[in-house]
């Protein structure tokens, strides 16, 4: 290894314990902190983002960057890939000042603090005034770069999407969208009747629990690097080499919105699980993007979780489990019911099929915030009058309508990704069919099969490639929604008789 890469490292490996330090920090918050001791962990949060924001911004961390970029023809591979992406984040942080750095840092913390109190008071009006801080220092940081994009949500996009743009996701959300609420029309038109009782029964929360630590052991997370726990908004944290966090969230009476959100989140916490000691060392883990890693979550909530064959593989511990509360229910009853369709409120609570037109509406909302300066007191109207339009439903008050993601707390341009993953998974999943007996394999429980075949197809150069190039370079495509349709239209006709 050369000196300036020796010089780098040093430097690398202090901001990532500092990223550490804070990732436990942030998890701590949205977990098990107590609310009076929120702001001071909020304000050591700040503290530590401001140091690691010191190193990446000091004279010697961008002199190494700029020098190692100018020599990296001369660099093994992997660390030529890294100070690829390190330069291009170089150049996108390289002017934002400590004093912006900071106040941006505070906006963001103090924003969350405001969503909760105002999700649970069920009051935008209570976090209206740190959205628009939110909106106004999100577009300040973006105007400091010197390689910005001409459409400012372009940039938003880029962050989380690499490469793509409104134009892509324009067409993609269009197409997206006529596919979906054409399904829904002719599920809407079906006799089938779908039994749906049993899904809002009272579960005790124990019962609940021990069924997520069986789910995880079930699709392949690994106890000894992994912990879960409960939160408000179900999230996965990989906080440090071999050690990755996962929340859900319990409802006694809404056991399947647990069991889908451990799933969920237990498949972005195997895609972190899968992570090499050579990406690491060449600080190339967690490098993909929010999209593939939205695609893994995914695969594993919908067309793995959702299946047929999967629910065959969990319905005698289910049974077993849930024998008091849920002994009625057949096996065929809890597949249809948990792919009962049903246009509803909720993002995470959503059905696989309407679940797009919910990022769809916030898809359009942030472009509204970011490119047209929509005043952030419009957003509840705004919200509304799209669930209506799209699917024919309206929130009795805003913690079940703009309050109920905390998305926004932080940013924007995250929100396409969850979409986006269901194009990818989709796409590579057709490829998956074609390689193995994925039907057979999920039935009889050997999931470290399906891990093997992402490990070699979806994971292997997600840290590598850009969005663009790792799809083509996975499926030989481009992004589409056409193969998620097809999926879905398969699927749902079989299930609703259509």
């Amino acid at each position: 290894m050369n000196n300036d890469l020796k010089d780098l490292q040093k430097l690398l490996d202090k901001r990532r314990r500092l990223a550490n330090a804070a990732s436990i920090i942030s998890y701590d918050l949205e977990t098990i902190c107590p609310k009076k001791g929120m702001s001071y962990e909020s304000d050591t949060l700040t503290m530590l983002s401001s140091e690691m924001f010191k190193i990446s911004s000091s004279k010697e961390f961008k002199d190494l960057i700029v020098k190692l970029y100018k020599e990296k023809d001369s660099l093994e591979y992997l660390d030529r890939v890294y100070v690829e992406k390190e330069y291009k984040d170089y150049l996108k942080e390289k002017n934002i000042t400590p004093e912006l750095n900071l106040k941006a840092t505070n906006i963001y913390n103090e924003a969350f603090v405001k969503w909760i109190d105002a999700k649970n008071k069920k009051d935008f009006s209570l976090f209206a005034p740190y959205l628009k801080k939110v909106v106004d220092v999100s577009k300040e940081l973006m105007n400091t770069r010197e390689n910005k994009l001409s459409n400012m949500y372009d940039n938003f996009i880029d962050d989380f999407e690499e490469g793509f743009t409104t134009k892509d996701l324009d067409k993609f959300f269009a197409d997206l969208k006529a596919g979906i609420l054409e399904l829904l029309a002719r599920i809407k038109t079906s006799k089938h009747v779908i039994r749906s009782d049993f899904l809002t029964r009272f579960v005790p929360i124990y019962k609940q629990e021990e069924f997520s630590n069986y789910l995880l052991e079930t699709n392949g997370f690994d106890f000894s690097r992994g912990a879960i726990t409960t939160t408000e908004h179900p999230f996965t944290d990989d906080i440090g080499k071999d050690d990755v966090r996962v929340t859900t969230h319990y409802f006694t009476n809404l056991f399947i919105s647990n069991i889908f959100s451990v799933i969920h989140e237990g498949g972005h916490a195997i895609f972190a699980q899968q992570q090499t000691d050579e990406l690491f060392k060449h600080n190339l883990d967690n490098k993909m993007s929010m999209g593939m890693h939205e695609s893994v979550s995914r695969f594993y909530e919908n067309i793995i979780g959702r299946s047929k064959e999967y629910i065959h593989l969990i319905y005698p511990k289910f049974h077993e489990l849930f024998k008091e509360e849920l002994g009625d229910v057949s096996e065929n009853e809890l597949y249809e019911g948990v792919n009962l369709v049903t246009p509803s409120l909720v993002r995470t609570e959503a059905d696989e099929v309407t679940y797009c037109i919910h990022i769809i509406i916030r898809y359009e909302i942030e472009k509204e915030l970011i490119n047209n300066n929509l005043d952030v007191n419009k957003v509840p109207e705004l919200w509304n009058k799209k669930y209506q339009e799209y699917l024919g439903v309206s929130p009795k008050d805003d913690k079940e309508g703009c309050l109920q993601d905390v998305h926004w707390c932080s940013g924007f341009g995250y929100f396409p990704s969850y979409a986006i993953g269901n194009a990818y998974n989709s796409m590579y999943f057709e490829k998956m069919n074609k390689e193995i007996d994925v039907k057979k394999i999920i039935s009889e429980g050997k999931m470290n099969e399906i891990i093997s075949w992402l490990k070699e197809n979806t994971f292997k150069k997600s840290n590598i490639l850009n969005d663009k190039e790792w799809l083509k370079d996975l499926t030989g495509e481009s992004l589409s929604a056409s193969s998620f349709i097809k999926y879905l239209d398969v699927k749902y006709s079989d299930i609703y008789k259509i």
